[in-house]
């Protein structure tokens, strides 16, 4: 096989235990679950803090963690396969099932159930969280804190309308390798809105664009419906309606909604730009 760091925990020096025989390495590791205790974390290909992120990993996700050296970790994000650093701190050694998940666009997490408390993290739509037990209108949480309860979902709630989604999310300002709901990218917004459907997705426009639905046409030239994917050279987009796209863009560094028109012209397709692909989800189909 041929592997992909983005989705492979594999390095020359050493390489997660399911893929020996698959991989060259010079050693291979049972990795270490952990979960994410912070309101987001930043997921970097390098361990350095000046490095740019290539994702992030949202409270309550599960990390397995395959090396920690000098304050970081590398593994990978079990919602989505992506591989990279993480800071140690982070993480915490207590794992548990999510029983719900966050539905409001964020949600301060706060040491008591009092809303004039100083609140110790903020998260954001979708983000996995255990409850324990509640009072006052807020629950307690795995890792510690209290949440709203009126900002919480069950695990298993989703939203089919996914678009109706996106538009919650009009305005946020585009982010590179963010997932949440204070700064994402174009995969990024389609991963998030389908969560919320109760539909995995991967986290990049290339895969997402090889795996996510049925094939509607390959160079976009087909009738457009509301909810379908439209890939560009390293983008994607939804359709609102047989004409506009909601996007993520850096064109405007927002979420926004433009004329699917405007944005194949500024891609340029007699250089190579245009639309690659329109792939239609079908909604039935859950995690």
């Amino acid at each position: 096989m041929t592997p992909d760091p983005r989705r492979h925990p594999w390095r020359p020096d050493l390489a997660a235990a399911g893929l020996e025989g698959r991989v060259p390495s010079r050693r291979f590791v049972t990795g270490t679950p952990r979960q994410v205790r912070t309101g987001c974390a930043a997921l970097k290909a390098t361990p350095d803090d000046a490095a740019g992120q290539t994702s992030q990993l949202l409270w309550g996700e599960s990390f397995t963690v395959y090396e920690e050296v000098d304050g970081w970790a590398w593994g990978q994000n079990l919602t989505d396969g992506y591989v990279g650093y993480v800071r140690n701190a982070c993480l915490d050694a207590r794992v548990t099932g999510p029983s719900h998940r966050v539905i409001a666009l964020r949600s301060f997490v706060y040491p008591r159930p009092d809303l004039k408390a100083p609140p110790r993290e903020v998260l954001s739509l979708g983000s996995p969280v255990t409850v324990e037990g509640g009072r006052d209108g807020y629950v307690a949480i795995t890792g510690g804190g209290w949440v709203f309860a009126g900002h919480l979902v069950p695990w298993n709630h989703a939203e089919p309308d996914f678009v109706a989604t996106a538009g919650r999310l009009l305005g946020v300002p585009y982010l590179w390798g963010g997932r949440t709901s204070l700064g994402l990218d174009c995969s990024a917004l389609v991963q998030l809105v389908l969560a919320v459907a109760g539909l995995s997705a991967p986290r990049d426009s290339d895969m997402q664009r090889n795996e996510l639905g049925r094939l509607i046409e390959g160079d976009g030239g087909a009738a457009l419906r509301r909810g379908d994917l439209v890939f560009f050279p390293g983008h994607v987009g939804l359709m609102v309606d047989d004409e506009r796209l909601i996007h993520a863009t850096a064109f405007t560094m927002t979420v926004t909604v433009e004329p699917l028109a405007t944005v194949v012209a500024r891609t340029d397709p007699t250089r190579g730009g245009g639309v690659l692909a329109v792939r239609r989800l079908d909604v039935t189909s859950r995690r």
